[in-house]
């Protein structure tokens, strides 16, 4: 295995160091070598390279259950078990999520709803209910405010926009990009945190047209909304957006990429049995 791992990354480094490091001996790497790779070790070699591939066109992360997925789709049925220990071997680890937190707040006075949706994340078909948020991303002009909303049937992001001020407009914007879009029927269940965006006077104007059910977080609660801040999560955690990536219009159109491009049609979620955004709900109404 040690002569396997060094055939693999051999490639621009010292022959030397690999051996001192992993303590093998010159004569015991060159009799491997000579030996010649099993068919079973061939076998490995190229189902590691593939697996490189997926876990970085993933921005590292996808771990086996995702990479599995990925191989089954592309015809190939191999083990978790296998997939681990090839990953293991190449040092493939995959990105953590950081914690939620609270980034918006009520105005005294507002009118706020109750929890209708009551941590209920699933929905049994397209439009029948909706979470939203709004969050900030670093740039080096100062933080670009992003407003998402989700649907919570398949994941999809349905709208979304962006601002460089966290004012109504910022989710206004987003509901009628999803809104547009979707065209949801009446009863609608909107859900959302108690956000002076959310609780304003327009805002809950523009539900009242839509004749949507509007339900929010009770107060400081995260986890009442929790697929949306998942979601943000994983948006900041695979762009690396714990810092700036450039200037504003440079960090919109990477993130528009990344959703419209990636998450959407791409990006493989354990709870569409390992199937995107777009393609659940294709599968679904086919």
């Amino acid at each position: 295995m040690k002569c396997q791992f060094i055939e693999t990354h051999l490639k621009g480094f010292a022959l030397n160091i690999f051996l001192r490091v992993l303590n093998v001996k010159k004569e015991t790497y060159f009799a491997w070598k000579k030996r010649g790779l099993s068919e079973r070790q061939q076998a490995d070699q190229r189902l590691a390279t593939e697996i490189q591939k997926i876990h970085q066109d993933s921005k590292g992360t996808y771990g086996a259950p995702r990479v599995k997925a990925e191989l089954n789709v592309r015809g190939q049925q191999v083990s978790r078990q296998r997939i681990t220990r090839l990953m293991q071997a190449q040092g493939l680890k995959v990105r953590q999520k950081r914690k939620f937190r609270v980034t918006t707040r009520s105005r005294v006075g507002d009118q706020v709803f109750d929890n209708v949706l009551d941590r209920q994340f699933t929905a049994a078909q397209p439009d029948q209910k909706w979470c939203t948020d709004l969050t900030y991303l670093p740039t080096f002009d100062g933080w670009l405010y992003l407003g998402v909303i989700l649907d919570l049937y398949s994941r999809k992001v349905v709208g979304w926009s962006f601002g460089t001020t966290l004012e109504t407009d910022l989710a206004l914007s987003a509901l009628q990009m999803a809104q547009t879009t979707r065209k949801p029927a009446p009863g609608l269940l909107h859900h959302s945190d108690r956000g002076c965006q959310y609780t304003s006077r327009e805002y809950q104007q523009a539900l009242r047209e839509l004749k949507a059910t509007c339900s929010m977080s009770r107060k400081g609660n995260c986890w009442d909304n929790a697929a949306m801040e998942s979601f943000f999560a994983t948006l900041k955690t695979e762009l690396g957006l714990d810092r700036p990536l450039g200037n504003r219009q440079d960090t919109q159109t990477v993130v528009f990429t990344w959703i419209e491009g990636w998450y959407n049609r791409v990006r493989r979620h354990s709870a569409l049995g390992h199937l995107s955004p777009v393609d659940f709900e294709n599968r679904q109404s086919g």
